[in-house]
């Protein structure tokens, strides 16, 4: 594939993510007041479809996405680091994410909501899962 191919295929999947996500915008729950951010998306539905809970598993997807795209672009080998096991960045990636998890459940026995400093605790975990590990 040549370049000018992948800047074209990153437009398009650009496009496409901004196109959910402003879609996720425009399902959210409205009234006199605004736009109501906590409310069910699907009232009377089987789970907590609120915006919060979509955009959580929209960036889980996007990440996904861009991890795919920079493998096939970018193939990298595996690499030891501080665990000594070998790994890549999708391998990276789900540590941080399984280590962000157990972050955010601690957090929420010990101190409950709102999950502001643990968002912080996993933004600095993630540097360090994907520069040492």
């Amino acid at each position: 594939m040549t370049a000018s191919n992948w800047n074209r295929l990153y437009l398009a999947i650009g496009a496409g993510m901004a196109a959910v996500l402003a879609f996720l915008i425009w399902a959210t729950p409205r009234n006199d007041e605004g736009i109501q951010w906590f409310d069910p998306m699907i009232p009377g539905g089987w789970m907590a479809w609120t915006f919060p809970v979509a955009l959580f598993f929209f960036i889980i997807a996007c990440l996904l996405i861009l991890f795919t795209l920079l493998a096939v672009r970018f193939p990298e080998t595996p690499r030891r680091g501080l665990l000594r096991i070998e790994t890549t960045r999708g391998d990276r990636l789900f540590i941080t994410l399984l280590g962000s998890a157990f972050i955010n459940l601690i957090w929420l026995f010990f101190f409950g909501a709102p999950l502001t400093w643990p968002l912080i605790l996993c933004l600095l975990y993630a540097g360090a899962v994907f520069r040492w590990v």
